[in-house]
Formats: C-alpha cells, structure tokens, sequence
C-alpha cells in the first residue's frame, strides 16, 4: 500500500474539526505525522474489505456484530495478560449470542487504537485548580498536574507503537489455540457453574455442549483454533488518522490503514465538519454514532455522505439513546432509513446513554438499564421488521468494580475497591457474560434456521 499524502491531510485542516487537541507546538505535530506517514499499515485493505463482507450480511439480516472493549486503551495496559482477558470474554459472549441467534457473529475489538476520547469540556477543575482535560493517552496524561495534562505529538508514535504490539498479541492469541471453540466454552461452563444467575443459563451452555460434541463427532469445525477477529475505533485525532491512511496498491482507493473499522461519534458527526469529510474519503467500512437528538433528515443526510452508493456493509449506525429514550427516538430513523433504500447494519450501545453519578461521585451505569435499552433497540427492529444488527458495548475481562448490579451483584458502595477506568465505566467479566446470555434470550425468540457460512476465505486477523 503506498502512503497517503501531506496535501490530503492539509486539505482536511480547511474544514471546522470538533474535539482536537490543543497542540501547542504545530511544528512538533508536523515533525510526528510526517513519519507516522512513513511507518507501516497497522491493518491492510484486503482485511477491511473482509469485515465488509462481513458488516454486509449484518446489514442483510443474516449476521450479528459484537463490537466491544475498553472505554479508552492506556499505554499500561498494553499487556499480554489484560489482552487475552478481553479477547477471551469476547469470544465467549460471542459463541453464545451465534448459538442463540443460529447466524454468524462477527467480532470487532474496541482495541489497538482506542487511545483519544471526546470530552464535553475543555478544562477540569479540582480543588479550585483548573488544567486541560485529559483527553486519552494519545494526547497527555491521566495525573491531575499541570506537566501530565499539555498535549504532546510525541505520545502519536506512543499510541502507533502500542497498536502495534496490542495487534501481535490478538494475532497469537487468535492463531495460537487460544480462540478454540471448546476451550472457550469451558470457560464459559465456568462462568455458569459460579454464577448466581448460572440456573438461568444452564439450557443454553448445555445445548452448546451438546453442538459442540456433535460437530466434534461429525469431523465439524468445533476444534478449528483460528478465529476472525477484527479491530476498531473513534477515529477521532484526524492528524494520526490521515498520516496513516494509505492507497491500496491494487484498486488505488485510500484506507485508513490505523484499524479495520472506524466510527464518528455523536460530538464529531457535523456534516460540514472535518471528520464527515475525511471518512467520506476512505474505504474503510465506517459506522456513525446517534445519541437522542438525532433526526431522521440528519441521518439520511450523513447517509448521503458516507454511503452514496448505498453499499451493504460499508456504514453501520450506532444509536445510543439511553434506556428510557430509545423506544420513542429510534423508530422515525429506522423507518425513514429503511424507506429511503438504505443497506446499514443497524447496532445498539447501550452505555453511553445510561451514565449516572453515584453518590460517592463515581460515574457508573447500572447493568438493567444497559439490557433495558438493549431490549428496547430489539423492540423496536422487532415491532418494524427490521434487523436488530448488533451491539456495542464497553468492558474489561478484569473483576473491576465501575458498574453496578449484575449477576455477582456490584452495589454503589464497592465501586471504590477496583475502580480502575480513565475515563468511562465498563462492565467487567462476570456482567459480560451475564449480558451475553440475556440478549440471547431476545436473539432466541426470532424465528431460527441454520447460519450460513461466512465464507471459504475466513481465518485468523492477517
């Protein structure tokens, strides 16, 4: 893949950017993504196209996405050990909702890039000293001192480096006997025999035994080690993103090569800003974020930008609503969109809409009000014969303690004794799990028929 050009990147710095970085030195900045453009791809553009082969048959009603991982990535936890938990709980939720929804599921990690947040003010303010919000590890540091918090270009390389090393780490674990389906079904049998919700999810893990050992004993697929996997983020910091966009050798169409799928999010999706126009330029599959306030002629007008061919599996929309909203915001875009022609997988988050202070001062969520909007999105496609496309969610394969309820219940009062996320809260392991088995008893009820095959060509990331 060739690298992408400077003038392209300059040419994105004429249009309004929402949620950059205050650099204060621009030369610095300049010096930093002139190598970022001479570096090599994280991700290539024939593993883009596969994950909108796959987002296509989300779109089509004939797959299901699970898109999940840490609110923001840290330098930190660039470890083998906090990788494999979050691969390994999503894998596991994975293979419950394809058992229960009897079609493909496809797999996008919230990783390898995750490192910048938008933020809803410019500034925080503690004990009467003001400093710049922390904006992600891609930008400055989480300690509240005045050194930690100016924006440095330097940390850009920082967050290519561990996208890096986070990608090899997915690629052995997926390639290395890691992702096998038995094997992370009996991790799962784990999770039901200690849970205190296990009775509920008993017949489930049981039929998955007994598909397991059928395929095993018919020669199926059930030991295959290789798994699918892919990678996304915000594309938020558009300097990194358009030094690491590269035009792919063989179609000449530019990819943003700094993961497979992208998103804007809902402070970032104005139609005459700088994020529309540059995801409007790559061929990467794309998804939008839609809070609320969103309105149907909006919608169909980012439509028009970002899908003007109308291609399945090019433009997934993720509505995050909040549970006591989604119900009435979401049918007039559904039906709009649905009339208008439109192919796009529709999926839900049901974390951002549901944040609340505790009385400690923690920002949480509570764990029903995550199901409670998941079960309104599917009411919703349900009631409208449409295709409840997928969901995306943040957590951790660790026990944290940053969102309440659940099956091993977290109560407001321990939220304090491992509270360890930078910047919003996730559900840990167990409340993973406990969600995976829930949302397969909505996945449950639709009418079921035998998956169909991805493809021949599916195997491990790269």
């Amino acid at each position: 893949m060739a690298s992408g050009n400077a003038s392209a990147r300059d040419s994105l710095r004429t249009y309004p950017a929402a949620q950059q970085p205050d650099w204060p030195d621009r030369t610095a900045l300049d010096a930093v993504t002139r190598k970022l453009e001479t570096l090599p791809p994280l991700v290539f553009a024939g593993e883009c196209d596969r994950l909108k082969d796959r987002l296509a048959a989300v779109a089509l009603g004939e797959a299901f996405l699970l898109q999940g991982g840490d609110c923001a990535e840290t330098f930190d936890g660039v470890r083998a050990d906090t990788t494999r938990d979050k691969l390994s709980t999503l894998l596991q939720m994975a293979v419950v909702l394809s058992y229960a929804s009897s079609v493909p599921v496809v797999k996008v990690g919230r990783l390898a890039g995750q490192y910048a947040k938008p933020r809803s003010k410019p500034t925080e303010t503690r004990d009467g000293v003001v400093l710049p919000v922390y904006r992600g590890d891609a930008v400055n540091g989480f300690e509240f001192t005045e050194a930690s918090r100016v924006p440095d270009p330097a940390r850009l390389l920082t967050m290519y480096q561990a996208s890096v090393t986070t990608l090899n780490l997915v690629r052995a674990f997926t390639s290395g006997g890691d992702a096998n389906l038995r094997q992370i079904h009996d991790l799962t049998r784990d999770f039901v025999s200690g849970s205190p919700s296990g009775h509920r999810y008993e017949s489930i893990a049981d039929e998955i035994d007994r598909a397991l050992r059928f395929m095993h004993a018919t020669g199926g697929p059930g030991g295959a080690d290789a798994e699918e996997f892919f990678v996304s983020h915000e594309g938020l910091l558009l300097d990194y993103e358009a030094a690491l966009t590269r035009v792919d050798t063989f179609t000449g169409l530019p990819y943003a090569t700094s993961g497979h799928m992208l998103w804007i999010g809902e402070r970032t999706r104005d139609l005459s800003g700088a994020h529309v126009e540059y995801f409007s330029r790559i061929n990467n599959p794309i998804a939008v974020k839609l809070g609320p306030k969103a309105d149907a002629d909006t919608v169909l007008q980012l439509i028009d930008r970002l899908d003007p061919k109308r291609e399945p599996g090019r433009l997934t929309l993720v509505v995050r609503m909040g549970a006591d909203k989604v119900q009435d915001a979401l049918p007039p875009l559904v039906e709009k969109v649905t009339a208008s022609g439109a192919k796009v997988a529709w999926v839900c988050d049901p974390m951002h809409g549901n944040t609340l202070e505790a009385p400690s001062g923690h920002k949480t969520r509570r764990f029903d009000d995550v199901l409670d909007e998941i079960r309104g999105f599917f009411d919703v496609h349900h009631s409208l014969g449409t295709h409840p496309g997928g969901i995306h969610v943040e957590f951790t394969g660790n026990d944290v303690t940053e969102c309440v309820g659940g099956g091993h219940e977290v109560l407001f009062e321990d939220l304090a004794s491992r509270y360890e996320s930078v910047c919003d809260p996730r559900l840990n392991r167990s409340q993973s799990l406990d969600l995976a088995f829930l949302v397969s008893e909505f996945l449950g009820t639709r009418e079921r028929r035998p998956a169909r095959p991805l493809s021949a060509t599916s195997g491990p990331l790269v």
